[in-house]
């Protein structure tokens, strides 16, 4: 299921192009140095997928819990129903609720820092940007953020955040470079494919918890289940 981490990654920073584009497009590169202009923009990328890496950290070991507690297989059947739920929902119905606000404080925080952050050129500043920048709120990251609870390890839980990051580092690049050939139709166009790739991902782990011995796809009951006594043949 990996390769899932990698394809969302690709889709969605179509969406990270409206949501985190502006950020990318501020960066504070050298405008004339083109080789130095690459290596600050790896180093912010760099400073994001540390950040997704963290998170997926913590989620792999909630996922690693459930996976020593027996309960793999139906966390996969529901992460893949809340995969799809949450894409079906209109995103206004969520905006009636600011489930953020626990967090409002932090976020405001984070929001400062990164904007005092702008003003500095250093490998240093361009690193926390990046760091900071992949904390901020992101409905794609939290819809990958169930497949890295789904890894059910926390090794597999911060790979599968890695690559949904890497995922996202051609077009975060590319914004960079020719954000004026990105307008909003065509970034409208392609974001209407996301849905369909969140939907895939979900019944992708639908069907690998119902254990239909599908190889790849939906490996069979014995291979999701931690027993007692091993079951050899």
């Amino acid at each position: 299921m990996l390769y899932t981490a990698f394809i969302f990654g690709l889709i969605s920073s179509f969406h990270c192009i409206g949501m985190c584009g502006p950020i990318a497009m501020m960066l504070p590169v050298d405008r004339d140095n083109q080789a130095k202009k690459v290596t600050q923009i790896m180093t912010y990328h760099f400073g994001r997928l540390m950040a997704y890496a963290s998170i997926g950290l913590f989620f792999g070991l909630l996922g690693k819990g459930l996976f020593l507690a027996g309960m793999q297989q139906k966390m996969s059947i529901f992460i893949g129903i809340a995969m799809i739920v949450v894409i079906l929902i209109p995103e206004k119905v969520f905006a009636r609720y600011n489930f953020s606000k626990p967090v409002f404080v932090l976020i405001s925080k984070i929001k400062s820092t990164l904007g005092k952050q702008f003003k500095n050129k250093s490998y240093k500043s361009l690193f926390t940007i990046g760091l900071l920048n992949g904390f901020l709120p992101c409905g794609m990251v939290y819809v990958a953020l169930f497949g890295a609870i789904a890894m059910q390890s926390e090794s597999f839980g911060v790979l599968y955040m890695l690559l949904f990051g890497l995922g996202t580092v051609p077009m975060m690049s590319t914004v960079v470079y020719l954000h004026s050939f990105l307008t909003v139709p065509v970034r409208n166009k392609i974001q209407k494919i996301i849905p369909y790739v969140a939907v895939a991902m979900g019944v992708l782990f639908i069907l690998r918890g119902l254990g239909l011995g599908i190889p790849y796809v939906s490996p069979s009951d014995m291979s999701l289940f931690v027993q007692a006594t091993p079951n050899c043949h």
